[in-house]
């Protein structure tokens, strides 16, 4: 069992005052037989009421309003978060009777959203990529290492390239970006060969081991499995998702995941400050959840006639 600390402040200073801001946090760690949270704390610029739900896919959501004028907002989210280590699968079962069950739950309502493949210019490339990959002796976890691997072998690891808004197509075409990119292609190569998978955002802590996406909000994916149930592949490290990646949330990409979303009365410029601080069993940190020290920015810039803000609270610097 491992324990982790984690400090997540994501803060946001405007040029001018603004008001009336409405938002939605998907910031609690998802709680199941791996992962539990020990203790969870969430403070907010004005001190607003809070109200959660779960949403379809079993997230649990926050919704606020600060309506008061203000020239700064900050989140803070403090947690303490145990995680055991999942047993991996043994393929015991033929192969041939793992793809026919995968292919029996197309139209199981619980995973249907999870077949759906991005259509794109490049998508019959990506189809001859994923026959070369797959190799017809290989069951669908080992497939989904392959192409795991596919990822962290062709794709460059380099911030700054893409955004929120940034295509499929054009991270295809770029072949580079962080984790939320490497994850939505591993996402479509998955799919168009009929593995039901997930996009998951939550944190990676690995012991200070220099694995990309350290001490930031990270990106990867949970794939399907017969007679097993979900299991997380990491295309940014190339690694099967275990106890030193911490779950918020899953959904079939980004958008249904992102950390904070909200919108805002007002015509201003606007700076986002993220930082992410993991302390350890040994009570040493990674990361930079002290905004003092190097926070991740993004400068936005609001026009008169068009209110971005919610564009921009989804670029929530994930590595």
């Amino acid at each position: 069992m491992s324990q982790f600390r984690i400090q997540h402040v994501t803060r946001y200073i405007y040029e001018e005052t603004v008001r009336d801001s409405a938002n939605q946090i998907m910031l609690y760690p998802i709680n199941d037989d791996y992962q539990s949270v020990v203790e969870h704390a969430l403070t907010i610029t004005g001190n607003p009421a809070i109200h959660t739900h779960d949403d379809y896919y079993g997230n649990k959501v926050g919704t606020f309003t600060y309506a008061q004028p203000h020239h700064e907002m900050v989140i803070h989210s403090q947690l303490t978060v145990e995680t055991t280590e999942k047993k991996l699968p043994t393929d015991e079962t033929p192969r041939e009777q793992q793809w026919n069950k995968l292919k029996s739950l197309r139209s199981n309502m619980d995973l249907i959203d999870f077949f759906q493949v991005e259509s794109f210019a490049a998508i019959n490339e990506i189809e001859k990529i994923v026959d070369d990959e797959r190799g017809w002796s290989c069951t669908p976890f080992e497939t989904g290492q392959r192409l795991n691997k596919y990822i962290f072998d062709n794709f460059t690891y380099k911030k700054g390239v893409t955004t929120v808004e940034t295509t499929i197509g054009e991270i295809w075409d770029l072949k580079s970006g962080v984790c939320q990119d490497f994850a939505h292609i591993l996402l479509v190569l998955l799919r168009s060969v009929g593995i039901p998978s997930r996009y998951v955002s939550g944190y990676i802590c690995p012991n200070r081991s220099g694995m990309r996406g350290e001490g930031a909000t990270h990106a990867w994916v949970e794939v399907y499995l017969p007679n097993y149930g979900w299991i997380g592949l990491d295309p940014t490290n190339n690694c099967i998702v275990n106890e030193k990646h911490v779950k918020l949330a899953v959904g079939k990409s980004f958008s249904d995941c992102s950390p904070v979303k909200g919108t805002y009365r007002g015509t201003s410029n606007h700076i986002m400050e993220v930082g992410v601080t993991v302390t350890y069993e040994d009570g040493k940190t990674s990361g930079g959840g002290d905004l003092a020290a190097e926070p991740e920015v993004v400068t936005a810039t609001v026009s008169n006639y068009k209110n971005s803000f919610r564009k921009h609270q989804e670029m929530q610097m994930q590595q």
